[in-house]
């Protein structure tokens, strides 16, 4: 591994150890765990343009989205896709989320909740508006790729 692997392995250790500070001890390890790769994904796996949105941009904008739509992901066993539309005026921003049904085990999301996403250095943090707590990271590909386990053959 090396010095930049290890520096973002122990950024997203701090995020895990951040999203659970406000909530009591005893949830610390569900609170760590569930940043943990079960409810991880990359951008460009994880993120797509909607065929409502108003431009093909892939980016998102941190802010608060409606949950327009919630289904299962085509072509993607055990995915749930949410569709995301911008509160904030403006042009129309929409886009859809492909997530392990796993990430929302804890809490699911229905169609009119808010959701709160919020930019990261390493890609984007999905979390439920009212509580703030995160439930997904869509992480940029390199880091992704950085932390993804590997064989290791001696």
């Amino acid at each position: 591994m090396t010095f930049t692997n290890v520096s973002r392995a122990l950024c997203l250790t701090a995020f895990a150890a951040a999203c659970a500070a406000p909530v009591h001890a005893t949830s610390f390890t569900s609170s760590a765990s569930s940043a943990g790769s079960a409810s991880s994904g990359s951008v460009s796996d994880s993120i797509g343009a909607s065929s409502n949105s108003s431009s093909d941009d892939k980016r998102v904008a941190a802010g608060e989205y409606r949950v327009i739509d919630v289904s299962q992901a085509p072509a993607k066993l055990d995915t749930t896709r949410v569709t995301l539309r911008a509160v904030a005026a403006g042009p129309a921003r929409e886009f859809y989320l492909d997530l392990p049904n796993r990430a929302l085990a804890e809490r699911r999301v229905n169609a009119g909740e808010l959701v709160q996403v919020n930019e990261r250095v390493y890609g984007y943090e999905f979390a439920h508006a009212d509580t703030k707590r995160p439930f997904f990271l869509a992480l940029q590909d390199d880091w992704y790729r950085d932390l993804a386990s590997r064989k290791v053959t001696i």
